[in-house]
C-alpha cells in the first residue's frame, strides 16, 4: 500500500434530489432540530430551576437532554449546510474524525446512561422505601461521570482503528456526514477483521448496557403485577413508562444500524437509519419524557407563569 495516498478530505454526497427537494428537506429537518435544541433546553433548565425536581429521575433526565443535543448537534447543523449548498460539501480529515468520535462518544454514554436510569426506575419500584439511601447525591454523581467516562473512553480506539486505513478508492462518502461504514468502503486494505472487532464491541456496548434494562424492568413488572389496586399499577407503570418507550425506540434503531458484522451496508439504508437516530428520535424524546410527566409539566407552567410575571412587571 506504499504507493497509495490515503485522502485528506472527504466530499460528501448528501441527499439526491433536486435543489427544491433540497430546500423542502432543509424547511424539515430545521424545524425538527430546532424543536429537538428547544426542547432539550427546557428540559435542562427546569430540572435546574425548580426544586421539585431534584431527585435522581430528573437529574439523569437532565443529563440525557444534555447528550440528546450533543448527539444531534454533532450530525444535523453540517447536514443543514449540505442541503444549502450548490456544489457538494467537503469536510477535513480533523473535522472528520472529531464528527465521528464525537456522535458515536456521546451515544455509548447516552447507552450507559439508559442502564443507569433503569436501575433507578428499578430501585424506586421495587424498593421505595430505601430509595433515598440507595440512590444518594454521591451514587447518582458518580454513576452520571462513569457514563461519561465510558462513552468517550470506549469509542478512542474504534474512531483511531477506522482512520488507520488508507482511504485511496474515493475521498466520496455517499453519506451527509462521516459514516464509519461509507469511510471503511473507501479503504484499500482489508478491513474485515476490523469490522469484526468493532462488531464484537458494539455488541458489548449496546447488549451490555441493555442486561441491567432487561433485569431490572423483569424485576418491575413482577412488582407491577403483584400490586393489588389497579390505580397503583398505573401509577408504578407511569413512573417508567417515559424510559420505557426511550429505551425501545432508541435500542431499536441502533441495533439495526451497528449490530452486525457487516458495517459497510449500503447508502440509502444508513441516511434512512441515520435519520432516525440523529433526527427524528431527539425530537420525540421531549415529548416522551415531559408529555406523560405530571410533576415536570407542573414545574414548566410554574416556570412560564413566573416568566410572565417578570415580563409584565
Amino acid at each position: 500500500m506504499g504507493n497509495h495516498s490515503s485522502a485528506t478530505e472527504f466530499c460528501l454526497l448528501g441527499f439526491r434530489g433536486s435543489k427544491e427537494l433540497h430546500r423542502i428537506l432543509f424547511t424539515i429537518f430545521f424545524f425538527l432540530y430546532s424543536v429537538t435544541i428547544m426542547g432539550n433546553l427546557v428540559i435542562i433548565v427546569i430540572v435546574c430551576i425548580d426544586k421539585r425536581l431534584h431527585s435522581p429521575m430528573y437529574f439523569f433526565l437532565g443529563h440525557l437532554s444534555v447528550l440528546e443535543s450533543m448527539t444531534t448537534t454533532a450530525i444535523v447543523p453540517m447536514m443543514l449546510w449540505g442541503l444549502l449548498l450548490s456544489r457538494m460539501q467537503t469536510i477535513s480529515l480533523t473535522a472528520c474524525i472529531a464528527q465521528l468520535f464525537l456522535f458515536l462518544a456521546m451515544g455509548t454514554a447516552e447507552f450507559a446512561l439508559l442502564g443507569v436510569m433503569a436501575v433507578d426506575r428499578y430501585v424506586a419500584v421495587c424498593n421505595p422505601l430505601r430509595y433515598n439511601i440507595i440512590m444518594n447525591s454521591c451514587t447518582c454523581t458518580w454513576a452520571v461521570i462513569a457514563s461519561w467516562v465510558f462513552g468517550f473512553l470506549s469509542e478512542i480506539w474504534p474512531v483511531y482503528a477506522t482512520f488507520q486505513f488508507t482511504f485511496c478508492k474515493s475521498n466520496v462518502l455517499d453519506h451527509f456526514f462521516c459514516d464509519r461504514g461509507q469511510l471503511l468502503k473507501l479503504s484499500c486494505d482489508d478491513t474485515l477483521f476490523t469490522e469484526f472487532v468493532l462488531f464484537l464491541m458494539a455488541v458489548f456496548i449496546v447488549v451490555g448496557s441493555l442486561i441491567p434494562t432487561i433485569v431490572s424492568y423483569t424485576y418491575i413488572i413482577s412488582t407491577i403485577l403483584r400490586i393489588p389496586s389497579a390505580s397503583g399499577q398505573r401509577k408504578a407503570f407511569s413512573t417508567c413508562a417515559s424510559h420505557f418507550t426511550f429505551v425501545v425506540i432508541g435500542y431499536g434503531t441502533c441495533f439495526f444500524l451497528y449490530v452486525k458484522p457487516k458495517q459497510t451496508q449500503a447508502a440509502e439504508y444508513n441516511k434512512i437509519v441515520f435519520l432516525l437516530i440523529s433526527v427524528v428520535t431527539p425530537f420525540l424524546n421531549p415529548f416522551i419524557f415531559t408529555l406523560r410527566n405530571d410533576k415536570f409539566k407542573e414545574a414548566f407552567l410554574d416556570g412560564v407563569k413566573h416568566c410572565c410575571q417578570l415580563l409584565k412587571g
